[in-house]
């Protein structure tokens, strides 16, 4: 079977909509409830299907929507129509099952049975190694700069199937609806779909590549990367090299205000930091993590509130 084929069995799709049935999620830009979606497909269900293997479908543009970052600034979502989410899905399925086989065993990021807590692990694994030099990389705007061929180009390594690339690039340049009006999208995967998780490490995965390549230690959640070293010279040369590599191969700047090269007591990676007690590294949550989750929990035990809930339900 082609993977076109693969996709658009009755089997992968039953999966996809199940899995984003659990997500719910808003609608997109048609307004199309996901309680709605199941309706739609059964009344519409093959004239979907062949109008994908015929290269005759086009994705709707995302509706844009914002939601607010641990920093105060906001963060841009785009959230796909449910029978996109469905098909993204359909997608995501078959390809991630590809990628795994050859996905680096030190990103952590949006994969099965793996979590932010494994990326923490190995880290603190590294600086228990002696490597105590911790190079934060932070790379400029990811998910609006992801350059289109580039990411088609990569894909067709592992992917030899024109209609699913077709597909694909379809749902990159779907476009972006933002206050009544459809923008173009010429780089970068909309944050809100399934497939857009899946394709930005297929993307990085390069990045990691060329870091075992190198032999460096390192560990990779989405575009969070750290890498570690022995000493403050090669951390510096490290970030340089690093730096101008991801430029010249991916098309992605480093941000060079919020990069930096730091020991790990000045590190914040996923909401932790680092300390050393005992002669062993440690892990601790942030300082503004603790405020954060002090900040909901009082919120949510104010008397008003509280006491309109049983008690069960709020220990709970």
């Amino acid at each position: 079977m082609s993977l076109i084929e693969v996709i658009t069995t009755k089997e992968n799709l039953n999966r996809a909509y199940k899995k984003v049935v659990e997500n719910k999620g808003a609608s997109g830009i048609d307004g199309i409830t996901v309680e709605e979606l199941g309706n739609y497909i059964k009344s519409s269900k093959e004239d979907i299907m062949n109008s994908i293997r015929n290269r005759r479908y086009f994705p709707k543009p995302v509706r844009r929507v914002y939601i607010p970052k641990s920093n105060g600034k906001m963060r841009p979502l785009g959230i796909p129509t449910a029978l996109d989410r469905t098909i993204q899905q359909a997608i995501a399925q078959p390809i991630s099952d590809i990628y795994e086989e050859i996905f680096s065993e030190y990103s952590y990021g949006f994969r099965p049975n793996r979590s932010c807590h494994d990326a923490i692990k190995q880290a603190l694994v590294y600086l228990n190694d002696g490597y105590e030099w911790v190079i934060d990389i932070d790379i400029e705007q990811f998910f609006d700069k992801v350059n289109h061929d580039k990411l088609i180009q990569i894909l067709r390594e592992q992917v030899n199937d024109s209609t699913t690339l077709n597909l694909i690039h379809k749902y990159m340049k779907a476009g972006v609806m933002e206050q009544g009006l459809v923008k173009a999208t010429r780089t970068g995967v909309p944050q809100g779909g399934p497939l857009s998780v899946v394709l930005s490490n297929i993307y990085l995965d390069k990045l990691d590549k060329e870091l075992e390549q190198r032999g460096l230690r390192f560990v990779r959640y989405a575009d969070d990367v750290l890498i570690f070293t022995k000493s403050e010279m090669a951390a510096n040369r490290v970030m340089k090299s690093i730096s101008d590599w991801t430029l010249r191969k991916l098309f992605l700047k480093v941000n060079a205000t919020k990069s930096k090269v730091v020991r790990p007591t000045r590190s914040k990676y996923l909401g932790f930091t680092f300390l050393k007690h005992g002669g062993q590294w440690k892990v601790k949550p942030t300082t503004e993590k603790k405020k954060a989750l002090y900040k909901k929990m009082s919120e949510y035990l104010k008397r008003g509130k509280a006491i309109s809930r049983s008690l069960v339900v709020t220990i709970k």
